[in-house]
């Protein structure tokens, strides 16, 4: 059975979040650690996206996914810039939304591990 990859709506959406976080500092106002931590949870987020498009059957993807997220949402109050607010909502709608993606494609995702897919 051969994988199809590049397929899962779920992991083209993580990876438009991860590039929209990277590239937020840009329309949003940051401290030097906003900046660095929407740029760096940016990256990871869009290349984790990436690891699951090319490996459709990697179950682990998606809860790198799901923490990546969670560590996202909480970054303004532990990293302390929960007083901006372009930055503070950008991780926390991102963060929330890379969770629910990656909590999303899990079935999928262990359904292609275990070689379900296409089977009917």
């Amino acid at each position: 059975m051969t994988r199809r990859s590049w397929h899962r709506w779920q992991d083209w959406t993580a990876l438009v979040i991860g590039v929209l976080t990277a590239l937020s500092p840009i329309v949003v106002s940051t401290n030097a650690t906003a900046l660095w931590t929407l740029i760096v949870f940016g990256v990871l987020i869009a290349a984790t996206a990436l690891w699951s498009l090319a490996q459709p059957d990697s179950v682990a993807s998606e809860y790198v996914h799901a923490v990546l997220g969670v560590l996202l949402f909480i970054s303004p109050w532990v990293l302390a810039y929960s007083d901006l607010g372009g930055a503070s909502w950008t991780s926390w709608v991102a963060g929330v939304l890379t969770v629910a993606v990656g909590l999303a494609a899990l079935p999928s995702a262990n359904a292609e591990h275990r070689g379900l897919a296409g089977q009917h």
